[in-house]
This record gives structure tokens, C-alpha cells and sequence, in this order.
């Protein structure tokens, strides 16, 4: 009896000293974590404004800011970037001297007045849409323009519809106004052309 009582009290010290470790690695554990919660809460508490840890912004800093961001991430929006010469393609045409006028390949979308009598000659890679008047393709050999929306080739002195991209894979070629029209056309022109008189 004596000894299951010492047996006892030995598995009770054991625990009890087992218990013990382990309860003070839990207690430092919380301790460590209250630590590190309480010192957050007071450095946030503690931050004063305009200080390197909460800075103070103006409205113009934000804007900038977020017009880079949805640029892309421009970095100087105060200053303009000089533009770099647009090469036109090798086979675009050039204005001659009192021709009408032309454009080289600018990358947007223009809207052009062709006036009565005179033809739009488009260069490689041209897009053109016929927004007002009456039009008719050009071209000086068999080969016709390309109707991208009606998926056709269109043939020299054929109707140009309205509204439809047609394409110029090959410079030289363009749409003018239809015999017996009053006024020009309006078209929107991508890419490089000129506008000048085609001898019929």
C-alpha cells in the first residue's frame, strides 16, 4: 500500500512538473503575442499625421497617381514627351504642291472632306470608312479595294457602301466622288493618303 501510494505521488510530482513547463511555454506565448498586439495597437494609436508613417497628401498627388496608374505607370504627367517622327509607309504617296493636301500615317482616326472632282489615294495598310456622299473605288490596274465588312473585292469605278471598312492593302488605290454627285465625300481615314486629281 505504501508503495502504490509512493507510485502515486511520484506520477502526481511528474505531472505536476510536466504541467508546469509546459503551462509557463504557454504563458509566454500569450505573453509574447499580448506584447506584440498591445505594441501595434499603441504605434497605431501613436502615429501622428505628416509624419513619415502617416503622410499627408494633397489632392493633385492622388490624382497624379491615379491617372499613372491607369496610364500604365507614366511617371512625369507635368511634362509632355516631344513626339517622334511617324515614318509613313515606303510606298505612301506625298502631296505634290496645290494636289490637295495628304497625311502621313498618324495612327488615329481622321475625318476627311474629299472634295468634288477630286479622289483619295490611300497608301499600304489604309483604312477607310465612306461616312457621307456617293463613292466609287479607284485603282489603276485590275486589282480592286477591299470591302472588309462585306468581305468582297471591290472593282475600279464599282460603288463604295457606306459605312463599311474597306481596306487598301496596296497604296495607289482609293474612292472618289460617283459621276454626276453636287457635293464631295465625308470619310474617316486611318492611316496615310493624299487627295489629288485622277485623269479619267
Amino acid at each position: 500500500m505504501k508503495r502504490r501510494t509512493q507510485a502515486t505521488a511520484a506520477l502526481a510530482l511528474a505531472a505536476a512538473i510536466g504541467v508546469g513547463t509546459q503551462w509557463q511555454a504557454i504563458l509566454k506565448t500569450w505573453n509574447g503575442e499580448a506584447f506584440a498586439a498591445s505594441s501595434s495597437t499603441s504605434a497605431s494609436v501613436g502615429t501622428v499625421p505628416g509624419t513619415a508613417d502617416d503622410p499627408v497628401v494633397t489632392k493633385s498627388y492622388v490624382d497624379q497617381k491615379i491617372a499613372e496608374a491607369l496610364k500604365g505607370g507614366a511617371t512625369a504627367p507635368t511634362s509632355t514627351p516631344s513626339p517622334s517622327p511617324s515614318q509613313a509607309p515606303s510606298s505612301a504617296p506625298t502631296a505634290a504642291p496645290g494636289a490637295g493636301g495628304g497625311s502621313s500615317d498618324e495612327g488615329g482616326v481622321k475625318v476627311i472632306n474629299v472634295p468634288l472632282g477630286k479622289t483619295l489615294i490611300a497608301a499600304d495598310g489604309t483604312e477607310v470608312v465612306v461616312r457621307g456622299g456617293k463613292a466609287v473605288a479607284y485603282s489603276p490596274d485590275s486589282n480592286g479595294i477591299a470591302d472588309v465588312t462585306a468581305g468582297i473585292d471591290i472593282k475600279s469605278g464599282s460603288s463604295v457602301p457606306q459605312n463599311h471598312l474597306i481596306l487598301f492593302p496596296r497604296g495607289g488605290r482609293g474612292v472618289g466622288s460617283a459621276d454626276g454627285m453636287k457635293v464631295g465625300l465625308t470619310v474617316m481615314v486611318r492611316g496615310a493618303y493624299e487627295i489629288k486629281t485622277i485623269e479619267k
